[in-house]
């Protein structure tokens, strides 16, 4: 409508400090909501801090607007509207997602290779099988099994798992829980041949030494 309308804003110096005031207050927001988001690993907070920035930008595109109008370009108000609408768009889209992601205890893709890099960079692990990530609330669960040499004694292959858990809790940020299983290392005709055919694809190992 402003596009057709012809109509030129008005008081347009105390609109452009108005805007310039909506810019840096909202950026100020964003900044400390989505620092503290990240902070907690708060996915709606990060979210809310997003919505503070599109305010600030929507303040900004309205100061750009404003310069052009009074350089004489009455249409820069509207179609400084018409871009921030397009980046908005785009800002919601990218939040929506994420926050519909950690709904659904989505992880990021990488998590489960990193997990298993790092647990099979572990002295004495043969093998990592089964290797899970999902979001409890602000903090990451884990759990996956071991292959450990089937000599040695639960004291052995008990410590190997707590530098498993120890190595993760470094690697892995935002994680609380690491639950470690230690299997006997699979080496042909022991008892882990009788769930062979019970095993889905994923669930085979992924590391074998």
């Amino acid at each position: 409508q402003k596009l057709t309308s012809g109509n030129v804003p008005t008081q347009l110096y105390l609109s452009m400090a108005a805007a310039l005031i909506g810019v840096a207050g909202n950026e100020v927001l964003a900044q400390y909501k989505i620092s503290v988001g990240k902070r907690i690993n708060s996915i709606p907070l990060i979210a809310d801090g997003q919505h503070s920035r599109i305010d600030g930008l929507t303040s900004l595109a309205a100061f750009f607007g404003l310069i052009g109008v009074a350089l004489g370009f009455p249409l820069a108000d509207p179609i400084a509207g018409l871009i921030i609408t397009v980046v908005i768009l785009t800002v919601v889209y990218s939040t929506t997602r994420s926050v519909l992601q950690r709904l659904l205890d989505a992880v990021d893709p990488r998590l489960i290779p990193t997990i298993v890099t790092t647990t099979s960079e572990v002295p004495g692990v043969e093998a990592v099988n089964d290797p899970r990530a999902r979001w409890v609330g602000h903090t990451l669960h884990v759990s996956l099994n071991i292959e450990v040499d089937p000599e040695l004694t639960i004291a052995n292959a008990h410590a190997i798992a707590e530098e498993v858990r120890h190595r993760l809790f470094h690697q892995i940020e935002g994680i609380s829980e690491a639950i470690i299983h230690t299997d006997p290392a699979s080496h042909g005709g022991d008892a882990h041949q009788l769930m062979a055919h019970h095993m889905q694809e994923a669930q085979r190992p992924l590391v074998q030494r």
